[in-house]
């Protein structure tokens, strides 16, 4: 979640021209396996994303940019700051609802109604929802907030951390799982075409849609508070960074997988050094 206030000729040849046909056709085949594999639709296969390290220091940076304490290998800050120099950078994105400052930025016609016309709202946040109910609209969708992931590929970020993948369970039904997964799907080829690696924010529940969904790592809220760091490391082989908001959650997290994941304390604004409720803890 946000820190609290904050995209063929066909016919007949001559001899001549078919041995001339087959020779083009050799040529092609040795010029393909010398510059890798192929996609589909013909073009080149590019290389896979960097993923983030297994087990390294970590640390949580949406609330705003700070120079990383010692140790930390991998941060997460939001798409507005820069990355930080020499390390893994995960670019965060609300992805799946409007933060309340970009609400009239949207096409009304985008935004979660329910049956009476009324916007749907994450109460929590005060964040409407955003209408992926349909392969249109999660098109329209997924092409605006694909230019935020250009962007965050622009600044030379590793990664992607698409926010509120669980947004449809606060949809009142009006969204399902299955298009939470379609839309996810979007923004990983869109996050892949530019090189970034693309985490799965939270809902444990999809954790087993990995593979239809395009993700190559997960993002947690509190797994170790809430008892559910072993379904995204055995999801995704243990390559999960966790943030726990309680002292009770970072112990529980390191307890059992502080030899294995990456997992840091931070208070629940995820605020800024020199900040009264700053909060940052590894042990």
């Amino acid at each position: 979640m946000p820190p609290t206030g904050v995209r063929r000729a066909t016919g007949s040849r001559t001899a001549l021209g078919a041995l001339a046909a087959v020779l083009v056709v050799v040529v092609s085949a040795v010029a393909g396996c010398a510059s890798g594999e192929r996609e589909e639709g013909g073009g080149p296969k590019t290389a896979p994303p960097r993923l983030p390290p297994r087990h390294a220091g970590f640390d949580y940076q949406i609330g705003g940019a700070y120079p990383p304490p010692a140790g930390v290998r991998i941060v997460s800050r939001d798409r507005s700051d820069p990355p930080a120099p020499g390390l893994y950078n995960i670019c965060y994105v609300n992805a799946f609802q409007a933060q309340p400052a970009e609400r009239s930025s949207w096409p009304a016609e985008l935004l979660l109604r329910d049956a009476r016309g009324r916007v749907v709202i994450d109460e929590d946040w005060n964040e409407p929802l955003l209408d992926i109910g349909t392969p249109a609209k999660r098109e329209r969708v997924a092409q605006r907030v694909g230019r935020w992931i250009d962007g965050c590929a622009d600044k030379g970020y590793d990664a992607v951390e698409p926010d509120n993948y669980d947004s449809y369970t606060r949809s009142h039904r009006l969204l399902t799982a299955a298009d939470a997964t379609a839309f996810m799907r979007l923004l990983s080829r869109r996050a892949h075409a530019r090189h970034l690696a693309i985490g799965q924010k939270n809902t444990a529940g999809l954790a087993g849609q990995r593979g239809r969904a395009g993700l190559d790592f997960a993002v947690t809220e509190e797994c170790g508070q809430y008892d559910e760091c072993e379904v995204y490391a055995k999801a995704f082989d243990d390559r999960v960074v966790d943030i726990e908001y309680t002292d009770g959650g970072l112990r529980a997290a390191r307890a059992r997988w502080g030899g294995r994941l990456s997992v840091v304390r931070r208070d629940r604004d995820v605020s800024v050094p020199g900040s009264a409720g700053y909060v940052r803890k590894v042990r």
